[in-house]
C-alpha cells in the first residue's frame, strides 16, 4: 500500500470548509464507561497547520475569563463533526494576537460579506 491510498482512506470523512477566523463548534467523542458522549468545544479558529492527513487546527475560546486553546487533528476519529457557526474576515493566517485581547475583542471578528456590484 502506498501513502496515497492510506491517506484517501482516512480523509473520506466529510468535513466542512472553514478558515482561520471562523467560529466553529467541534463535537468530540469522550468515552464514559461503555458509551461515548459528545462534548462540544466552540471557539474561533486561530491557526491551521500541517498538510494532507496531518492537517490540524487550533480553536480558542474564553471560558469564565480564562482563555482556552485546543488543537484538533482534522481527520481524527475522535471528532464526530464540525459545525461552522460564523464566518470571519481576517487578514492574517495566524490569529495569535487574540491571546492578548480581552472580552468581546477576543471573540468578535467581522463577518465576511459578499460585495454586490
Amino acid at each position: 500500500m502506498d501513502i496515497k491510498t492510506i491517506e484517501s482512506q482516512f480523509t473520506k470523512k466529510d468535513m466542512p470548509k472553514f478558515n482561520v477566523g471562523d467560529t466553529v463548534k467541534v463535537l468530540s467523542k469522550i468515552p464514559e464507561g461503555d458509551k461515548f458522549r459528545l462534548h462540544p468545544f466552540e471557539g474561533v479558529v486561530i491557526a491551521k497547520g500541517g498538510s494532507g492527513i496531518r492537517l490540524n487546527f487550533t480553536v480558542r475560546k474564553v471560558s469564565f475569563g480564562e482563555g482556552i486553546e485546543r488543537v484538533f487533528p482534522l481527520y481524527s476519529p475522535n471528532i464526530e463533526r464540525i459545525e461552522v457557526i460564523r464566518s470571519g474576515k481576517v487578514k492574517r493566517a495566524k490569529l495569535y494576537y487574540l491571546r492578548s485581547k480581552i472580552g468581546k475583542h477576543a471573540t468578535k471578528i467581522e463577518a465576511r460579506e459578499e460585495k454586490a456590484h
